[in-house]
């Protein structure tokens, strides 16, 4: 696609999520992806995720510029986060990394 740009920048933001009144994940070490046409999304370190809160969902998508996409849910959130597990090579600084839908900049 002509004119598709994506960059990731490591960012310095305080990221939570809370979700249904618990806090599910919060970084100071997001990194800051920014895509032509998306809004910018922040992928935060596993280490700072609770992983434990996360249910896999059978739910994938695919993108020609990041890859395959693999989805969890949260309690009443049918896949609130995703991740890529096996980024393409020009986005591999977000694997091991999880994106939300509701983050919020503290």
């Amino acid at each position: 696609m002509t004119g598709h740009r994506i960059t990731i920048e490591q960012g310095a933001d305080h990221v939570r999520v809370v979700h249904d009144g618990h806090l599910i994940a919060e970084s100071r070490r997001p990194l800051v992806l920014r895509e032509t046409g998306c809004p910018v999304r922040y992928y935060l370190p596993a280490e700072d995720v609770r992983t434990e809160l996360l249910s896999a969902s059978d739910t994938h998508t695919y993108c020609p510029f990041k890859g395959t996409a693999s989805y969890w849910s949260l309690p009443g959130a049918d896949d609130a986060v995703w991740a890529y597990p096996d980024p393409k090579p020009e986005v591999g600084r977000i694997k091991n990394h999880f994106c939300f839908y509701g983050t919020e900049v503290v």
